[in-house]
């Protein structure tokens, strides 16, 4: 009796231990840290240093003149970058990639060459207005003149960012409508051969 006692501990121990060891392994390999809950709060102001870029490498040092609507609207196109990107992944994965269209080239150039440019442009004309204003003291007409360029490269940046993530939903759009035409076409040929 006291064997199977034994036995019945030893069993119950060493199913306890590798379901625990097994639940860690999983969260490790899915990259949670057990024990450790981290609330994210999506209305919190951002910072330009403490946002994560996933695919735009944008320097830190240009958006630190930034309004946050804009660090924001910067963060869901890095988003939805993400997610396009993701796509063409799973597609080469699959040993399926299309050619480029004109829409993804131009995009990519303004990504990862118009829009760096763009911002270092924004901070340097931001940085010099303030320069001048801080060497002139309070000249009036030094000053409305800073603040002109200053609001019209708020506008011309806004417009740019605007322009890009249109140009992103249209993109992840037509991929949405790609896939379901693509499911519907193999629909189609399943149905064909149901005999």
């Amino acid at each position: 009796m006291s064997i199977l006692i034994g036995i019945g501990i030893v069993t119950t121990v060493t199913t306890f231990y590798l379901g625990k060891k097994g639940w860690q392994a999983f969260h490790k390999a899915v990259g949670i840290t057990p024990g450790v809950l981290v609330y994210q709060n999506d209305n919190a102001p951002l910072s330009f240093s403490t946002v994560k870029w996933q695919q735009l490498n944008l320097h830190k040092k240009h958006l630190q003149n930034l309004p946050e609507q804009q660090l924001r609207q910067l963060k869901r196109i890095d988003e939805k970058v993400n997610h396009y990107q993701a796509y063409q992944t799973a597609l080469q994965a699959q040993h399926n990639t299309p050619a480029i269209t004109e829409q993804q080239f131009v995009l990519n150039k303004m990504l990862h060459t118009r829009l760096p440019e763009m911002l270092a442009s924004h901070h340097h004309l931001v940085n010099v207005n303030r320069n001048i204003h801080k060497r002139s003291g309070d000249n009036v007409s030094t000053d409305s003149v800073g603040n002109d360029n200053k609001a019209e490269a708020n506008e011309l940046l806004q417009s740019v960012l605007n322009n890009i993530e249109q140009r992103l939903d249209k993109l992840l759009a037509q991929m949405d409508t790609q896939q379901l035409q693509e499911l519907r076409v193999m629909k189609s040929y399943i149905n064909s051969h149901d005999s």
